[in-house]
């Protein structure tokens, strides 16, 4: 294996390669594009992105995390689509005081991102190893990225999971027949910022220099919720969104953008007794 010198006393290993798909890309920007038009256009799911990310500072930036209380948590887990379907539960049998430590020491060292992978991987070790927490790795990685958009990529398991092998990454891989193919590339922080870095160059191709790291993420769940309409199966899209003509339902579901369920701020986060959890009116968007 070839290292490469970054400093005087460290030494790292290069990025990996990643064989993109051109024409894939290409494909999934036009739909985006074009799909978006009936729903305001692509800025308006930009700014909808830029709203999230500053409930998310908001919450939990400049070290607020650890004196966030439990229904500031609720607001910020209400946008993340599979963290809001579980964490009522999680909530009424566990201490909330527990999970605020949990995210304050997550977030302990900022967007220093050559800790993100110990502290990711911390966080997600705290927790019961299966199927019932698969969501702490999304809570995680959203809460780092949209803490730190310029700094950290979006690290969820529908952007690349490399132990099932499914996500964003493979819907956009260059390979004759990328169902089979094996894709022998980790999900840490170097793949993720790959990832970013290529996809933010092929956008500046496309005309797009402004708000980069969210034109990214808007245009991965887009890749992803292609995957979900095209080949997810009936059972699939039936369990996600149920049956819909709305083309970026899927999209906007991904990146958690339908929180808000009603004009009077109710979301899709349930509680145990069945009332939905209401986002504090301050934090209610604008008309």
């Amino acid at each position: 294996m070839m290292w490469s010198l970054v400093s005087r006393n460290r030494i790292v290993a290069p990025r990996p390669v990643l064989d993109l798909s051109g024409p894939r890309l290409h494909r999934a920007f036009e739909d985006l594009v074009e799909s978006a038009e009936a729903t305001g256009g692509v800025e308006s799911y930009i700014s909808a992105l830029a709203l999230k990310s500053s409930l998310f500072l908001q919450v939990l930036g400049e070290g607020r995390a650890r004196e966030m209380r439990e229904s500031d948590f609720r607001d910020v887990a209400s946008f993340i689509a599979p963290v809001r379907r579980r964490i009522g539960a999680w909530l009424a049998d566990n201490k909330f005081e527990w999970m605020r430590k949990r995210i304050a020491e997550l977030l302990e060292a900022g967007a220093e991102n050559a800790t993100i992978d110990a502290r990711l991987s911390a966080f997600i070790a705290a927790f019961p190893a299966d199927r019932e927490h698969r969501w702490v790795r999304d809570l995680g990685a959203e809460i780092l990225h949209f803490v730190f958009p310029e700094e950290l990529p979006l690290m969820t398991r529908w952007i690349w999971d490399h132990q099932v092998g499914t996500g964003v990454l493979r819907e956009i891989w260059h390979a004759d027949d990328v169902d089979s193919a094996t894709i022998v590339v980790g999900d840490g922080i170097d793949t993720h910022l790959t990832l970013r870095d290529e996809l933010q160059a092929y956008l500046r191709e496309k005309g797009v220099f402004r708000d980069l790291p969210f034109y990214v993420d808007l245009l991965c769940a887009h890749i992803y919720s292609g995957y979900i309409n095209d080949r997810g199966g009936q059972y699939l899209r039936a369990d996600i969104c149920g049956e819909t003509a709305d083309t970026m339902l899927h999209t906007r579901r991904m990146l958690g953008l339908d929180a808000i369920a009603s004009q009077q701020g109710r979301t899709r986060l349930k509680l145990m007794d069945g009332e939905a959890h209401v986002l504090a009116e301050r934090r209610l968007p604008h008309s």
